[in-house]
């Protein structure tokens, strides 16, 4: 089980100053959580890939939507 879903119970014995501090430390703890899995899914090839597969796409449907685009495009660069 991951470890950011463990329920944890805290008592505050004294003063205020303690529990501040324990979520202060949790807080910290999720902070660095979200910044390394932000990291992991910038160096991630998904994001491209699925741009790439977008881009395959819209091309189609383009081609489709306008088969004869194609063919006066061809006739204008030759």
């Amino acid at each position: 089980m991951n470890n950011q879903y463990i329920r944890r119970e805290v008592f505050c014995c004294e003063t205020c100053h303690e529990l501040k501090s324990f979520w202060e430390k949790e807080i910290s703890k999720q902070t660095c959580y979200r910044e390394l899995e932000e990291d992991r899914q910038g160096r991630s090839a998904l994001r491209k890939l699925r741009e790439e597969w977008k881009q395959r796409l819209e091309k189609r449907l383009r081609m489709l939507d306008n088969p004869d685009g194609k063919e006066k495009q061809a006739n204008t660069v030759g």
